[in-house]
């Protein structure tokens, strides 16, 4: 098993549109960077390789993986149009989408207990979510939506009939079929122009065309969690999350 990572962004809503700050991925956090925990994790999880996709400040990334992983363990993609949207960089990933391996797919600006990457990567659902019940984030946040237990619908704009509404982490597995699928809907969107908006498209683009039960959760609802996209969720990764990490076990 592989996996992709997003790490290109220049975090717009929490340095602002013109910054020259650090990735978020190399914010630190109880003396390590997320992109150290995000290794260190995958690499207990038996994760192969990871594939990282850098363009706001590539190289002090690349310095990072050097640093942590000078096994090879990381693989970096450019995305050269990494201010210009999100789903570049998902379709920047694309050949490993379709290189015929199961994949994590993970955002790298997530600070969580590792518990999370295990109960997805141990899941026996070959395509599958992670999701909380307690909404982590005040902000228009990614949703998972289950009917009857159900993944019915994903994303921000929803259109199908459900009975709950879940956050979604970041973080998801892919059967090579399912990721083959959305590199190709990645791709699609990007050659028709439609590059504003989130990459999120392109993966409720295939639940929608997939068999119900195609796409099947884990529930990680406890599990100390927080993605970082404002001021306020820095301040409370440090008064709340990392407690919270360490108390967990």
């Amino acid at each position: 098993m592989k996996a992709l990572m997003l790490a290109a962004g220049v975090g717009r809503r929490l340095y602002g549109n013109e910054n020259d700050d650090l990735p978020k991925a190399l914010l630190s956090f109880g003396g390590k960077s997320l992109f150290q925990r995000h290794i260190e994790i995958l690499k207990d999880c038996a994760i192969e390789q990871l594939f990282l996709v850098v363009g706001h400040r590539s190289e002090d990334l690349i310095a990072e993986s050097n640093r942590i992983a000078p096994d090879g363990f990381v693989k970096t993609i450019f995305n050269p149009r990494y201010r210009e949207g999100p789903i570049l960089s998902l379709a920047c990933g694309s050949p490993v989408l379709r290189s015929g391996s199961p994949m994590v797919f993970m955002d790298a600006d997530v600070l969580y207990h590792p518990e999370i990457l295990y109960r997805l990567v141990g899941s026996p659902h070959e395509t599958c979510f992670v999701f909380d019940r307690e909404f982590q984030s005040t902000d228009d946040f990614v949703k998972l939506c289950l009917l009857d237990g159900k993944v019915v619908d994903f994303g921000k704009a929803l259109i199908r009939e459900h009975d709950t509404i879940c956050e979604w982490p970041g973080f998801m597995k892919m059967s090579p079929d399912i990721a083959a699928k959305i590199a190709d809907y990645a791709d699609h969107i990007v050659m028709s122009g439609e590059i504003e908006g989130a990459y999120e498209r392109a993966i409720s683009a295939v639940l929608y065309n997939e068999p119900m039960g195609t796409f099947g959760c884990e529930d990680i609802t406890g599990i100390p969690w927080v993605e970082i996209d404002y001021e306020s969720d820095l301040k409370k990764a440090v008064t709340q999350i990392i407690p919270r990490i360490t108390r967990f076990g």
